[in-house]
C-alpha cells in the first residue's frame, strides 16, 4: 500500500516522466496524502514546475473539473502561482492544432473515430480537437510523449479500454519504449491499487500481440 511505500526513496527509484504517472494517479484516485508526498518530494528535488503543473491540468479533461481543481489548489501550497498567462488563439488556430495532435495519436483511425462520435455527439466530435487535443495536450511545457504516460495511468484508474489501447499505441508511435509504458501502469500497484493496474497490464497485453511487440 502507498502508506508503506518508504519515501523520498521510492520516488527516487522513479524515472523522471514515472513521477508525472504517480502525480496523475495520486489526483485522480483523490489520494491527498499521496500527492502532497509526490509534491513535497518535486519541490525538494527540482522537478519541472512546469510539467507538474501541466499535468494536473490536464486531468481535467478525464477526471472532471472538480478533481483538477482540487489538486491544483494543492499543488498551489508548494507551488504559489506565477501569474501564468492563458493562450487567447482563435478556435479555427486550436482545432488545427489539435487535429494535427489528435493524428499523432489515432493515425489512420482518426477519421473514423471523428465520424463515429458526430453520429451521436457533434459537439463532442468538435470538442475533442478544440478542448481535447489543441487547447490542452498541444501546449507547451509538457513533451506529447510524456502526457501520454501520464493518460495512460488515468485510463488505466478509470478502466477505459478502448481509450486505454489508443493512448498505448499513440506513445508507442511517438517513441515510448514499452518498458516505461508498461511502468506507467505498473505503478498502481505499487501504491496498492493491484487491481486497476492488472486491468491495465492486460490492455498492454493485447496490444503487445496485436501488434507482435515482444514481451520486455
Amino acid at each position: 500500500m502507498a502508506d508503506n511505500l518508504k519515501f523520498p526513496e521510492y520516488f527516487k527509484s522513479l524515472n523522471s516522466n514515472l513521477i508525472f504517472s504517480l502525480i496523475s494517479a495520486a489526483s485522480v484516485l483523490r489520494k491527498e496524502q499521496l500527492l502532497r508526498k509526490a509534491l513535497l518530494f518535486c519541490k525538494k528535488n527540482n522537478v519541472s514546475t512546469t510539467k507538474i503543473y501541466e499535468t494536473l491540468l490536464q486531468t481535467y479533461l478525464f477526471a472532471g473539473f472538480p478533481s483538477a481543481l482540487n489538486s491544483l489548489k494543492i499543488f498551489s501550497e508548494y507551488f504559489p502561482s506565477n501569474n501564468r498567462q492563458i493562450s487567447s488563439a482563435p478556435i479555427k488556430v486550436l482545432r488545427k492544432k489539435g487535429k494535427i495532435i489528435n493524428k499523432k495519436i489515432y493515425g489512420d483511425k482518426q477519421g473514423k473515430l471523428l465520424a463515429n462520435i458526430k453520429i451521436f455527439s457533434p459537439e463532442l466530435s468538435e470538442w475533442l480537437l478544440i478542448e481535447g487535443y489543441g487547447k490542452v495536450l498541444s501546449r507547451r511545457g509538457m513533451q506529447l510523449k510524456e502526457r501520454e504516460l501520464s493518460i495512460i495511468t488515468i485510463l488505466s484508474v478509470q478502466k477505459f479500454e478502448s481509450q486505454l489501447y489508443s493512448h498505448i499505441n499513440g506513445a508507442y508511435k511517438l517513441g515510448v519504449p514499452i518498458k516505461e509504458i508498461y511502468e506507467s501502469i505498473e505503478i498502481l500497484n505499487k501504491i496498492g491499487e493491484k487491481q486497476l493496474s492488472k486491468f491495465g497490464l492486460n490492455v498492454l497485453r493485447k496490444y503487445k500481440i496485436r501488434n507482435g511487440i515482444l514481451l520486455k
